[in-house]
């Protein structure tokens, strides 16, 4: 498309680059080493106090989420000059995006001719809405596209197009052959881009949940109280463009794959702080004009990244071994004292809530009072239709396989159908409908909070879907458990319908109290990330000043893993949470689930059993038959169709 820089980065970008990334982490990993002792601190006091899980009725699913593969031929924009090629594209299960020449490449192992996983993009269906981005990422000051010249873009092969775009990274293009095509990719990707963006908020892991509190309070020390979608992200990425040899190209040489899981949030904290300084100093120079130029910007823009990113893995990789010894030392010595640090932790907040009470209160008195009850409702409206589809789903599976018992199916048909119901949750035409649910409030959401410094719907968003797939497979699983366990081979066909119809009822209540639960949780949640940094801001001035006088009270225990702008910020968090509680008394009536300071911040998925399957025996039979275990004459066809009992190996998802 024209307009290409000559060299990626030159020497003195290199340096720039390098020199701002030395400078985050000298200011980040402070930070990042108090939070990991207070999240060990948190830790091992929650191990000490009530479990919440312990109030589930459903069986807790220890399937991770994932994304079903899907693959198929693309035609792709690529190459310099950019052209339109043919390509076979797989999206793997963990939300890594590959293309190939050709299906044989992909089929014989080769190497794929570049891949990406899917953090941070957005994906674009319409070519106008694309070129409409191009044209505001560089904008062209005569506003005339008429003389560029030939602009492959607009001579799409196809009227079926799907646009990567991200924030920081070179764009991808592709077109699909035909509508249905575009929308199995679409939501196919659309999956994928929540997997990856999520991690972190799933994880339960104290360096995890340590990570995402020093992020926020090194925003918080740069003049950035709002919570936004920066901390959306997976694990690290590296430049995906491949040479002919297929090893991965970087500007700054070759560089070790990163494995930390942190690293691409803290490559787009940076980069979303230097971005402002880069436009201006690289643009005015960048040749070419409109799409083209916008074009070579964004591939400027993924050397940037790719330099940052390096930079940033050397760093992490760096603090690593640091980092590992620092979490032994903190559970081996924290763990004695706990009852100690929690009495003089709880002293200093009540010393601390008398001395910003008033403050606080007339801050939410003026500033929150009035704005809960509508942020409230618009989040009960982005979860509760969510969790209705859910339960529409669920029982319309549940019909579906009581009615095809009765009608006395063979084995492999009866099979199928079992298998189809244990991967509803993972279905994303299915589970489409409860995500369009949780999506619909979105933009209304937006306008509303962003007056409070909230910019994190896509975040929330992701977070509604995140929790309609948690309860879609709890649900799933513990119907298949309770089947299992309620069939035996004495029962015909007739009799194990009505014994699932049980099942089915069993199911549902405790769906309506898990989900009455986690609507409850969900909201009080988002509440906190709306309030508690606006809140926070409004307090910097009046009561972050006071705070000093208290830091000879922790000096005698010499823990990192108390400090008093955390215990301030607990105190902060607590009052609010009270107001919360109150609103959704009035919203959704009483309940014996309140939101606790740790609770309302619970991670919907256990990382804990990753891949174990928890959906009974009927899934470890359906996987046997299909290798010719003995559990496959047991339903031998003919048999079934002579005499029809349900054996309890039968019901597996």
């Amino acid at each position: 498309m024209g307009g290409r820089p000559s060299s990626p980065l030159d020497k003195r970008q290199q340096q720039y680059l390098k020199g701002q990334v030395d400078a985050l982490l000298r200011n980040f990993l402070p930070q990042y080493r108090r939070q990991l002792a207070a999240s060990i601190l948190r830790q091992i006091s929650r191990e000490l106090g009530p479990q919440e899980l312990a109030r589930c009725q459903l069986l807790h699913s220890k399937k991770l989420p994932r994304v079903r593969e899907h693959r198929g031929p693309l035609t792709q924009l690529r190459g310099h000059p950019p052209q339109w090629q043919p390509i076979f594209c797989v999206l793997r299960g963990d939300g890594r995006l590959e293309w190939f020449s050709h299906r044989e490449e992909y089929e014989n192992g080769s190497r794929p001719l570049g891949s990406t996983v899917l953090t941070g993009y957005t994906i674009l269906t319409s070519q106008r809405e694309y070129l409409c981005l191009l044209d505001a990422l560089c904008p062209d000051s005569s506003g005339n596209h008429t003389q560029e010249e030939l602009d492959p873009l607009l001579e799409m092969p196809m009227n079926f197009p799907l646009f990567l775009q991200h924030p920081f990274r070179r764009h991808l293009c592709f077109s699909a052959a035909t509508g249905d095509v575009q929308r199995s990719w679409r939501l196919a990707l659309q999956g994928g881009i929540r997997l990856r963006g999520t991690v972190l908020q799933r994880s339960q892991a104290p360096a995890a949940l340590a990570f995402l509190d020093a992020i926020r309070l090194y925003r918080q020390h740069q003049g950035h109280f709002g919570y936004d979608d920066v901390t959306l992200g997976s694990d690290a990425e590296v430049s995906t463009t491949r040479g002919r040899t297929g090893t991965l190209r970087n500007p700054l040489g070759p560089q070790q794959r990163p494995q930390s899981p942190l690293l691409q949030v803290l490559t787009a904290v940076l980069m979303r702080e230097l971005l402002p300084a880069l436009r201006a100093q690289t643009l005015p120079g960048l040749r070419g004009a409109g799409r083209a130029r916008a074009w070579a910007w964004t591939e400027l823009l993924d050397a940037f990244h790719a330099a940052v990113l390096a930079g940033t893995s050397a760093g992490l990789r760096a603090f690593q071994p640091e980092k590992d010894e620092l979490l032994a030392f903190l559970e081996r010595t924290i763990r004695p004292d706990v009852d100690q640090m929690l009495r003089l932790r709880a002293r200093l907040a009540e010393r601390l809530r008398a001395e910003v009470q008033g403050p606080l209160e007339s801050c939410l008195h003026r500033k929150v009072d009035a704005q809960l009850p509508r942020v409230t409702q618009m989040l009960l409206n982005a979860v509760e239709p969510a969790l209705a589809a859910v339960q529409a789903l669920l029982t319309q599976g549940m019909d579906r396989l009581s009615r095809h018992l009765r009608g006395r199916p063979l084995g492999a048909q009866l099979r199928k159908e079992v298998y189809s119901f244990g991967e509803m949750p993972w279905d994303p035409e299915l589970m489409q409908i409860c995500y369009r649910e949780a999506k619909r409030s979105q933009k209304c959401l937006g306008k509303l909070v962003a007056p409070l410094g909230f910019l994190g719907t896509q975040s929330l968003v992701f977070g509604a879907q995140d929790l309609t797939q948690q309860l879609m497979a709890d649900s799933v699983a513990t119907f298949l458990q309770l089947a299992d366990q309620c069939l035996t081979t004495a029962l015909d066909c007739d009799q194990a319908a009505e014994q699932l119809e049980k099942v089915r009822g069993r199911v549902l209540k405790k769906f309506q109290s898990d989900s009455s639960s986690a609507q409850r949780r969900f909201i009080c949640q988002w509440q906190i990330c709306i309030f508690l940094p606006f809140v926070l801001s409004q307090l910097e001035q009046s009561c972050k000043a006071e705070l000093p006088e208290f830091e000879g009270d922790l000096l005698a225990v010499g823990s990192p893993a108390l400090t008093i702008e955390g215990i301030y910020e607990d105190v902060v968090r607590k009052v609010l949470l009270q107001r919360i509680n109150r609103e959704l008394k009035k919203v959704l009536g009483a309940s014996d689930v309140s939101c606790t300071l740790d609770g309302c911040l619970e991670a919907p998925w256990d990382q804990e059993g990753a891949g174990e399957d928890l959906t009974g025996s009927w899934a470890m039979s359906v996987n046997c038959w299909e290798v010719g275990e003995p559990a496959l004459d047991v339903w031998d066809g003919s048999w079934v169709e002579q005499h029809p009992p349900v054996s309890s190996c039968v019901w597996a998802g």
